[in-house]
């Protein structure tokens, strides 16, 4: 599979498992489909990143710094401008989010295919 879609995928489903993960703030509770949908939409931008980033820089340890700041960022974003608040709440997991998703598509990611012309 291309580092593209290893990001894609993994950006989807690890964005909605860190959503789910407001379940345990009692407060966000009331708001859970909204940031399950947040956090998939964060998830696969950070997945798209990523998967562009892969393709192009070959290094299991650049790919894994570079998802790690990408989910960082992206996380700290959503916690500064609009949640103004639970910033370890949010960033941790965003962060791990970023950093699984470097990991997998330097590692699984296959290489685009060469065409012929």
């Amino acid at each position: 599979m291309k580092k593209v879609w290893v990001g894609i995928l993994l950006g989807v489903v690890l964005g909605a498992l860190d959503g789910t993960t407001a379940w345990f703030t009692p407060e966000a509770r009331a708001q859970i489909a909204g940031i399950v949908v947040g956090s998939t939409i964060k998830g696969l931008i950070a997945g798209v990143a990523i998967g562009f980033f892969a393709r192009k820089v070959n290094s299991l340890v650049l790919g894994i710094l570079f998802g790690l700041g990408v989910g960082f960022v992206l996380a700290f974003f959503v916690a500064h401008f609009m949640e103004h608040g639970h910033y370890f709440a949010i960033i941790l997991p965003g962060s791990m989010v970023g950093l699984i998703i470097g990991y997998a598509t330097q590692r699984y990611g296959g290489a685009a295919m060469a065409t012929r012309r």
